[in-house]
C-alpha cells in the first residue's frame, strides 16, 4: 500500500514542498507550499530552509529531501554480475576511497542500472555519495518544518522517477533536464530504462549575471528584466531595443547551457560505454525552463525536438484548495523534482538511491535487523513454551484420531479398489456394446434402405456408391462424443431425365415415410446429374427430420 510522503526540493532561490501519495498509475497531491528568496538575498541551503519554514503551513510527515549540484557525487562503475553481498563490498571500497580523499564523513547508496543490451556479462552501478554534514543540515531543516526525515535522494534520481511515471514514454532516447538557479539535474533514458543521471553546475543564474554585466545593473534588477523582456526564440523580431539588449545578453549563457547538455550525452557515452548512443528528444523543466523561447533555442542548438516537461498533466490535484492549486500551476515546472521525491518515498517499487546520516542508518539497521531478530526470538520462545504446555494433553487425542483415521482409510481403500475394478470392467463392456450396436444398427439401416430403394427408385436413377460407417455429424444431431452408424448413398441420373427434382423429392419422401427416427441430409447437383443422401435412424433422443443442404454447399 502506498504511503503518504512529502518531497522537498531545496534550491538556492526557492524551496518547494509537495505532499501526497501514489494512487494507481498517478499521484494524488494533498498539500503544496513554496518558499522564495527575494532577489538580492543571500542564496543557500539554510536560507532556502528558512524561507520554506516561513511559508509551509502543513505537517510534512515522512519527508524525502533532494540533493543536487556539488552536494552529491554520482559516479558509474562497471562490474561483473556478482551476488549482492559482493557488490556491497565492492561499493564499500569505492566509498572508503572517496571518503579518505575528501577527509570528511561520507554517506552513500547505490543501485544497479537496468540491464543494457550493449553490455554483456556486466552491470553498471550508479553510486551516489554526500557529506554527512550536509545531510545533518537537511535533517535539522526537516525537523524545523515538523517533518520526519526519510532520506536524501539525488534530484536526478527523483527526476527519473517523475519521468518514468508521468512522462510520455516511447522507445527513443530522451534527455530530461531540470534547470535550477545554480544547478542542472539531468537524466538520459531509453524507453523506461535509465542510462545516466547527473547533477551539473550552472543554471538560470548565468542569465542574471550576463544581463547585469551587459546593462550595468544589479542582479536583482537583471532577474526582473529576464522574466519580463528576454526572448530566446531563434530569428525573433524584438519589440524594443531594451528587449534586444537583454535577449542578446542571454545568448552566451544559453549557449553554455546547451553545451552542458551536449557534453552530458558525451559523458554518458564515456562513463557507461555506449558509443552508439544518439539523442532523439529533450524535455526541460525547472525555473530556468520557463524562460521564453529557451526550449526552441535548445532544439536548434542540439538538432532535436525540445519541449517543456509538464508532469502534472496526469497528477490528481483534486485534493488541493483553489489557492494552492493556483500556486502549484504557477510553479509546475519547478515542482517536478519535488513530485519525483514524493513519488519515490511513497512508492516502494520506485527506483531508489537513499542517502542517510550514519546515526539514522544505524538506528534503522538495528530496528530492521537486530531488534527484529531479538523480538522474533523472544516471541518464538514464548510460543514454543506455550505450545509445549498443551502438547501432552493433545498427544493422546491425536493418537486416537490417527487410529480412527487409519481404520477409515482401510475401509475406504477396500471400497476404492473394488470400485476401480468395476469401472475397468464397465469400460470393457461399454466398448463391446458400442461395437455390437454399430454392427446391428448399420445392418438394420442398410437392409431397410435397400428395401425402400428397391421399391421406390425412380426410372433413370441408379446408385453408384453405398457407404456405412460409425461416425459423428453435428448436422444430423450426433455430437462428437456420441458416435452412431451413418449411411451415405451416392447416385446418378441419366442425362436428359425429365423432372429430376420431383422424382428425387419422391424418393426422399419414400425414405422418410418408411424409416422411423430418421435424420437425413440430401443434396442434388445443379444439373441434376448426381445426388447424395446421408442418413441415420439411430440419432439419440430425437425423431428424424430431413436436413436440407443448399446445392452450392453440396458442390460437384
Amino acid at each position: 500500500m502506498a504511503r503518504t510522503a512529502t518531497g522537498i526540493d531545496i534550491g538556492s532561490r526557492t524551496a518547494l514542498a509537495l505532499k501526497g501519495s501514489v494512487k494507481g498509475n498517478s499521484f494524488a497531491v494533498t498539500d503544496f507550499s513554496v518558499g522564495t528568496l527575494p532577489p538580492g538575498k543571500v542564496a543557500g541551503t539554510r536560507a532556502s530552509w528558512s524561507a520554506l519554514s516561513a511559508a509551509i503551513d502543513f505537517k510534512p510527515g515522512l519527508t524525502r529531501v533532494g540533493l543536487t549540484g556539488p552536494e552529491v557525487n554520482m559516479r558509474y562503475t562497471r562490474v561483473p554480475r556478482v551476488p549482492d553481498w559482493q557488490l556491497r563490498k565492492l561499493m564499500r571500497f569505492e566509498v572508503e576511497e572517496v571518503g579518505g580523499t575528501s577527509g570528511a564523513e561520507v554517506a552513500s547508496d547505490f543501485n544497479v542500472l537496468p540491464e543494457l543490451p550493449e553490455i554483456e556479462g556486466e552491470d553498471v552501478v550508479l553510486l551516489a555519495m554526500a557529506k554527512e554534514s550536509l545531510l545533518a543540515d537537511h535533517v535539522d531543516g526537516v525537523a524545523a518544518v515538523g517533518g520526519s526525515f526519510d532520506s536524501g535522494t539525488p534530484n536526478a534520481i527523483a527526476l527519473y522517477n517523475a519521468w518514468l511515471r508521468y512522462g510520455v514514454l516511447m522507445e527513443d532516447t530522451v534527455l530530461v533536464a531540470n534547470i535550477g538557479h545554480q544547478n542542472i539535474d539531468v537524466i538520459i533514458a531509453r524507453g523506461q530504462d535509465l542510462l545516466f543521471a547527473r547533477s551539473l553546475g550552472g543554471g538560470s543564474k548565468l542569465f542574471d549575471e550576463a544581463i547585469s554585466a551587459r546593462l550595468g545593473i544589479s542582479e536583482a534588477k537583471a532577474e526582473e528584466l529576464k522574466q519580463s523582456l528576454v526572448d530566446l526564440t531563434p530569428d525573433i523580431h524584438y519589440r524594443s531595443p531594451e528587449q534586444e539588449k537583454a535577449s542578446r545578453a542571454c545568448m552566451g549563457p544559453a549557449g553554455q547551457l546547451v553545451g552542458l547538455l551536449s557534453s552530458t550525452v558525451m559523458f554518458c557515452k564515456s562513463q557507461v560505454k555506449l558509443a552508439g548512443l544518439e539523442l532523439d528528444r529533450v524535455m526541460i523543466c525547472g525555473g530556468g525552463a520557463a524562460l521564453k523561447g529557451f526550449s526552441r533555442y535548445v532544439s536548434k542548438g542540439l538538432g532535436v525536438s525540445c519541449e517543456e516537461f509538464d508532469a502534472f498533466q496526469v497528477v490528481d490535484l483534486s485534493g488541493l484548495d483553489p489557492d494552492r492549486a493556483a500556486e502549484l500551476e504557477e510553479h509546475k515546472l519547478e515542482a517536478v523534482v519535488a513530485l519525483g521525491l514524493a513519488t519515490s518515498a511513497s512508492d516502494p517499487e520506485a527506483y531508489a538511491v537513499e542517502l542517510l546520516p550514519a546515526g539514522i542508518a544505524k538506528k534503522r539497521e538495528f530496528v530492521g535487523g537486530a531488534l527484529f531478530l531479538i523480538l522474533a526470538g523472544v516471541i518464538g520462545s514464548l510460543y514454543l513454551g506455550w505450545y509445549a504446555m498443551g502438547y501432552q494433553s493433545e498427544l493422546g487425542e491425536l493418537e486416537t484420531k490417527i487410529e480412527r483415521a487409519e481404520n477409515k482409510f482401510k475401509t475406504a481403500n477396500r471400497a476404492h479398489t473394488q470400485a476401480a475394478s468395476y469401472v475397468e470392467e464397465n469400460e470393457v463392456l461399454t466398448e463391446r456394446a458400442v461395437e455390437l450396436f454399430a454392427i446391428a444398427g448399420a445392418g438394420e439401416q442398410f437392409g431397410r434402405l435397400a428395401d425402400i430403394v428397391d421399391g421406390h427408385m425412380p426410372k433413370d436413377f441408379w446408385i453408384t456408391r453405398l457407404v456405412s460407417e460409425v461416425a459423428t455429424d453435428d448436422d444430423l444431431g450426433i455430437p462428437r462424443d456420441t458416435r452412431r452408424p451413418l449411411l451415405r448413398v451416392e447416385g446418378r441420373t441419366r442425362e436428359g431425365t425429365e423432372r429430376v427434382n420431383e422424382r428425387f423429392d419422391e424418393l426422399v419422401a419414400a425414405i422418410e415415410s418408411d424409416l422411423d427416427g430418421l435424420k437425413m441430409k440430401r443434396s442434388l447437383s445443379p444439373g441434376g446429374e448426381r445426388f447424395v443422401i446421408e442418413l441415420s435412424t439411430l440419432v439419440p433422443g430425437d425423431e428424424g427430420a430431413p436436413v436440407a443442404v443448399d446445392d452450392e454447399e453440396a458442390g460437384e
